[in-house]
């Protein structure tokens, strides 16, 4: 039996949305009964994700679904701004690749730490959508 999916839309504006929206995303995965590490790794990779929207965009959202089924839970977050776009999506996402001067860690690094990554990017609008999924 499907319960009704929880969903959670958060704006991404400033630093402490981030935090907002990293700590949603530890409370959705940890009521789905996701162990910590998954919900560590969660947390990391939407923080990883909303840091970018502030940075690069200036401003997006975060929508947060969770749902359960007769197979598992799954969370899935969409993270999208209305920014620049990503030029390259291949280099971008390469470990080491840094626009920014870091490590160029983050969206290869988010990649690994999720079940599931999609992104789509073109000027004025980058839609990245990210999930965990666990079985019952």
């Amino acid at each position: 039996m499907n319960e009704p999916a929880s969903i959670e839309r958060l704006p991404i504006r400033t630093h402490n949305d981030i935090v907002t929206a990293r700590h949603a995303a530890r409370e959705h995965s940890a009521r789905l009964g996701f162990g910590r590490a998954y919900q560590t790794r969660l947390a990391t990779a939407v923080s990883e994700l909303t840091r970018n929207v502030i940075q690069y965009a200036g401003e997006g959202s975060c929508l947060i679904e969770d749902q359960v089924d007769a197979q598992g839970c799954s969370i899935q977050v969409t993270v999208e701004d209305h920014g620049p776009g990503i030029p390259d999506l291949a280099l971008a996402l390469a470990d080491g690749f840094s626009t920014s001067g870091g490590l160029g860690a983050g969206l290869p690094g988010t990649r690994r730490l999720v079940d599931h990554f999609q992104i789509s990017s073109e000027p004025g609008l980058t839609r990245i959508v990210i999930s965990i999924h666990k079985a019952l």
